[in-house]
């Protein structure tokens, strides 16, 4: 079974899966590495999944230094050129996609071109402002077995013409991490962190929004603008993904830290150290989907801006925004409100609550792979429409 990741935030999603993968007697993992992992500039996250004691079995280089259109699309044309290689090489009987992200839509050309089956996490979602979306869509096509996060997703994928028995509503697997490990204590965090957390304290994450070039520098500044008004409030940025204009959020948080103390960016926590900035955080501010998926489970609230997440499910402790200075101060005060606040520990994640990865590794299990490639269009007979 061929497992590909390509950044810091999916490996995090997949490390329990792996985990399972490994363990089970009659499964053989295989783990094909790519994208921001392989890049200094993204903090060389190969790294991490060395340590945590995984073979890596395939490198497939395909990041250029450019985040404009042109270097994505030609990021990807590498991609499925290595991956190619990688799958005539590795010969898998299945391979193990999660998300939405470029790196995953040349995967799925070459697995698909290669008539090998794709099983494909977190499908049926919507992101109406990046084109991740589309990237999304067009994999859950190329797939023959899917496992949605929650019923309305499994609708969803159902609805885009998929057989209803080989759609999984499993929950998000990125919750499993917050059950199955031992997060850190705060004082313990501060350490690694570099900065003291205190009592009002906020994760900053933030994307760009793909489908409107230019934006995102102007949505970003608004919110910088915005953080700066707070008083008494210490910041944890993380870097912005290998996105069209994410370099230039990045020079941008550079240069907003280096002016301010009470503030620090890290270029990848990795998976124990973000949750558990989560944990002992008020907040988390920006349009990552940690904020609308995991965030839920450790109570804390979100502050979504713009539209990177509209179409998601989310629970009661998101609070969503514009992307204006003044939605976003006046996000903020929700926030930090009392009255919000006291609502957070009754809040119910709509994205399940634990042992997704093991599903997702027994449904494997249990799957035939004979025939899998072979698909029909599931027809839904509308109401009033002639049968």
């Amino acid at each position: 079974m061929c497992v590909v990741t390509g950044s810091r935030a999916e490996y995090g999603l997949l490390y329990w899966a792996l985990r399972e993968i490994e363990s089970a007697p009659d499964l053989e993992l295989q783990l094909v590495v790519t994208g921001m992992h392989l890049s200094s500039e993204f903090g060389s996250t190969v790294q991490q999944i060395q340590d945590d004691g995984f073979e890596i079995n395939h490198r497939v280089e395909m990041l250029l230094s450019s985040d404009s259109a042109v270097g994505i699309t030609k990021s990807t044309g590498l991609g499925m050129i290595g991956f190619a290689d990688a799958f005539s090489s590795l010969k898998p009987d299945i391979v193990l996609l999660l998300g939405d992200r470029f790196e995953l839509l040349a995967a799925a050309s070459a697995a698909l071109f290669a008539v090998i089956p794709i099983a494909h996490i977190h499908g049926g979602e919507v992101t109406a402002g990046a084109f991740d979306d589309a990237i999304r869509h067009s994999i859950t096509k190329m797939s023959h077995l899917h496992f949605t996060s929650t019923e309305i997703y499994r609708n969803r994928v159902i609805q885009l013409g998929e057989d209803p028995d080989r759609v999984f509503n499993v929950g998000a697997p990125g919750i499993d991490s917050i059950h199955r490990i031992k997060l850190m204590e705060k004082a313990d965090l501060e350490v690694v962190l570099g900065l003291e957390l205190g009592s009002r304290s906020l994760l900053v994450t933030f994307h760009p929004v793909t489908l409107e070039p230019g934006r995102a520098v102007t949505d970003f500044q608004a919110l910088l603008s915005a953080l700066d008004e707070l008083v008494g409030v210490s910041l944890v940025f993380t870097r912005a993904n290998a996105d069209t204009e994410g370099r230039a959020i990045n020079a941008m948080i550079d240069d907003y830290v280096a002016a301010r103390p009470s503030s620090v960016v890290h270029t990848s926590l990795g998976q124990l150290r973000y949750l558990s900035t989560l944990k002992h955080v008020l907040g988390v501010v920006g349009n990552s989907s940690s904020g609308i998926i995991e965030a839920p489970s450790l109570q804390i609230g979100t502050i979504n801006i713009g539209e990177r997440q509209k179409g998601r499910a989310r629970a009661a402790s998101v609070i969503d925004c514009g992307s204006t200075v003044g939605e976003i101060r006046n996000a903020l005060e929700t926030l930090f409100s009392s009255e919000f606040q006291q609502r957070l520990p009754n809040v119910v994640n709509p994205h399940g609550s634990g042992d997704v990865s093991g599903q997702i590794v027994r449904l494997l299990q249990e799957v035939s792979l004979a025939d899998l490639t072979k698909k029909h269009f599931h027809d839904q007979i509308l109401s009033g429409s002639p049968e």
